[in-house]
């Protein structure tokens, strides 16, 4: 087996890892009505936050309404694991989110990936973990330091979850880190869009009966 096969292998091993802790972590779905908090567990609260956050605001995630973008997910982040300090997987995987998201090929300078490869760099060489910049204060602003932002997809989940991976000593992703909350983002965004086109279906359904019911 090719070393590229075995790093999909383990790519698409961690991804159902990830699912299955993220799952157990408490996720829930975002409703407004607080007796269906716990009805469905699809949706970490961090991402629950953040999305209700956005919907107030006008601009590039106003756009996106109803998807969880690539900025949001690093935000819920902020939220589920802000009290870490960043390390070099963090900082990989933050990078591989920003350019997927800006689709450039390069950081953007001063942007949230540059500030976390800095946090990543200096913290490798504090001695005590009270002293390391941490998660929480790298990327609780995650989306006003991207200059341009998308709905996260299944392919851009594979390549944020493949960048921790591959940087991380133990080859593994951390429960409620940055692989975590884009896994999360994109598995919800999948669901939300089947449903919609459900919907839509049923609706063109209905449309079509009534127009038939009026002919005859």
């Amino acid at each position: 087996m090719s070393q590229e096969q075995l790093s999909k292998n383990a790519i698409e091993e961690e991804t159902k890892k990830v699912n299955l802790s993220n799952e157990s972590a408490g996720f829930i779905l975002g409703q407004s009505n607080k007796s269906h908090i716990l009805a469905n567990q699809t949706e970490p609260i961090g991402l629950q936050v953040v999305k209700q956050e956005s919907q107030s605001l006008s601009g590039p995630l106003g756009s996106h309404r109803g998807e969880i973008t690539i900025g949001e997910a690093l935000e819920a982040t902020a939220l589920t694991a802000g009290h870490r300090p960043v390390d070099y997987s963090d900082a990989a995987a933050i990078q591989a989110a920003e350019v997927r998201a800006t689709g450039r090929t390069n950081i953007v300078p001063g942007g949230v990936a540059a500030a976390a490869q800095s946090a990543a760099t200096r913290n490798a060489r504090l001695p005590r973990d009270e002293d390391k910049t941490k998660l929480g204060e790298i990327l609780s602003d995650a989306s006003s330091k991207l200059p341009s932002d998308k709905p996260v997809t299944r392919r851009d989940a594979e390549g944020v979850i493949g960048a921790e991976l591959r940087n991380d000593p133990n080859l593994c992703t951390r429960p409620g880190g940055v692989a975590a909350s884009v896994a999360a983002a994109a598995r919800l965004n999948q669901s939300n869009s089947l449903s919609n086109n459900n919907n839509n279906n049923n609706n063109n359904n209905n449309n079509t009966n009534n127009n038939n019911n009026q002919i005859n």
